[in-house]
């Protein structure tokens, strides 16, 4: 088989999408990147130190190892596009570009590039939010998704470039630390909860935002990128959902085994992007065109990432 590359594979996303592929189709066929050293990560995967930018090394690796189909993580997150705007546009859209030419041209046949709820903002529903629903996002991170959604359209309906996107909620992993999203208090919670039994949020205890355990991003994502091409009926982005919950209800949800734990709250800047964005998502058409159904709910999130967490704390 073709060989397959993930980009920013130290991520979130990445860290486990390179284990999941890698029992999939093995070790030998799975090639993880990232513009960070190698650290102990994926000691039986090919790796390569890359900045998705230097497009001459990007198309070298590319070409020099067979790779058939690429996994486009490598991204600026909303809050800290928010800070650097321009970057956030470079990063998550010309990079794209870059590889969706390369697919064009027949070097590559295969393309998941994960966009996000920030495409949704002002005048869009908040509550259901629909695959169709109106795309007004306020910040950078979500006016270059638009953007990439609208290029992965017009690559595939051009040129029949066969590249598939899931609209991610925020996402809850104990594998990977957080990367700089409005979501991240989600993730941050359950570290705080174990090494100091409080957590300060920067989101507001009312602001719900719609959430995704990362078992259920990777087994979703491998759903939609192994279904039948004629099954495929969204070129732009797929919604998906699962949960919502606000940080008071997730931190209601971590009292129910660890009673002490103490929140408070002190919002940021991140607390106007989070109100941008919708409370819940309405994913009917991924239930319908390929399968998807989500395994966690709060609770069962909860008690997995408390179970996981503590026992690495355990054999530190």
């Amino acid at each position: 088989m073709r060989k397959i590359l993930i980009t920013g594979s130290l991520g979130q996303i990445g860290t486990e999408l390179v284990k999941a592929l890698s029992a999939k189709f093995g070790a030998d066929n799975v090639i993880a990147s990232d513009i960070r050293e190698r650290n102990n990560a994926f000691p039986e995967n090919q790796y390569e130190q890359l900045d998705v930018m230097d497009y001459e090394k990007f198309e070298k690796i590319v070409i020099d190892n067979n790779v058939g189909e690429i996994y486009h993580l490598a991204a600026l997150l909303s809050a800290t596009a928010e800070k650097h705007p321009l970057m956030g546009w470079d990063l998550n859209t010309k990079t794209l570009i870059f590889i969706l030419e390369l697919a064009k041209a027949g070097k590559i046949d295969k393309i998941f590039w994960p966009s996000s709820i920030a495409v949704f903002g002002r005048g869009a529903h908040k509550m259901m939010t629909g695959q169709e629903d109106v795309r007004n996002p306020l910040t950078m991170y979500g006016v270059a998704k638009m953007a990439g959604e609208n290029l992965c359209e017009y690559y595939f309906t051009k040129f029949g470039v066969d590249v598939r996107s899931i609209r991610y909620p925020g996402l809850i992993s104990h594998s990977a630390p957080a990367g700089g999203g409005t979501t991240d208090y989600a993730v941050e919670i359950f570290h705080h909860a174990l090494d100091k039994n409080a957590y300060t949020s920067y989101i507001d205890k009312h602001t719900y935002m719609p959430m995704l355990y990362m078992d259920d991003a990777i087994a979703g994502t491998l759903k939609l990128m192994y279904t039948e091409v004629d099954k495929v009926s969204v070129r732009t982005s797929y919604n998906l959902g699962c949960m919502s919950f606000n940080p008071e209800e997730l931190a209601a949800a971590i009292q129910r085994v660890r009673p002490d734990f103490q929140i408070s709250y002190a919002p940021d800047f991140r607390q106007q992007i989070a109100e941008s964005w919708p409370h819940s998502i309405d994913d009917t058409v991924a239930r319908k065109d390929w399968g998807w159904q989500p395994q966690f709910t709060l609770n069962r999130m909860v008690e997995d990432m408390l179970m996981h967490l503590s026992s690495r704390s355990e054999l530190a």
